[in-house]
């Protein structure tokens, strides 16, 4: 029989199969180290990109807040100018207030008959204090004033006797009248 020794043919393989083995494994191992390679280069420059983006976004932040501060600040100077303007408009509406009172004042007052010692308005308030010959007089002037849709109410507050100078038995009187709203008094007085 004819025998025939295996051993190193095995011992060949064993050897093969071993330099497979370990040229694998250093492969893989520069293959890995060569992904984790790229993998941090590309890391690196998204990172850098975000960082880029990150600045930009920034300085255009920096640059908006400015711009905000400023708007801010012609918003407030606009705000004072506006309420400047409605003191102005407020003030040239409430000039002609007193004229226009004392103009109405004279078409109410009954001639001959009774006469004003002092005329007060303050805010929405007028007080007339004055003297007249009767408590009839009195009663026709308040009817005169409730009739001039300049005063939303007339309230007696005192009519009592007095003497003034050398008239004797006269009728003391002191009158409240609150005004109506600006605009309505001013419409009706221009559609008499």
């Amino acid at each position: 029989m004819i025998k025939v020794n295996l051993l190193p043919y095995r011992a060949a393989r064993k050897k093969e199969n071993i330099r497979l083995q370990v040229s694998t494994f250093f492969l893989s191992i520069i293959f890995v180290t060569l992904s984790m390679y790229y993998y941090n280069i590309s890391l690196n420059n998204k990172i850098d990109v975000c960082n880029v983006k990150v600045e930009n976004i920034k300085n255009k932040l920096s640059k908006y807040n400015k711009i905000i501060k400023e708007i801010t600040d012609i918003k407030n100077r606009l705000n004072i100018l506006n309420k400047k303007t409605g003191v102005i408009k407020n003030l040239e509406l409430n000039r002609k207030e007193p004229v226009r009172l004392l103009d109405t004042m004279t078409f109410m007052v009954i001639p001959k008959r009774m006469w004003f010692t002092s005329l007060e308005a303050k805010e929405e308030v007028v007080t007339i204090k004055g003297f007249a010959l009767d408590n009839k007089t009195v009663a026709d002037f308040m009817t005169r004033l409730e009739g001039s849709k300049l005063f939303d109410s007339v309230n007696l507050r005192n009519l009592k006797q007095e003497t003034y100078n050398k008239y004797t038995n006269l009728k003391g009187f002191v009158i409240f009248c609150n005004k109506m709203p600006g605009d309505k008094a001013t419409t009706d007085k221009a559609n008499k």
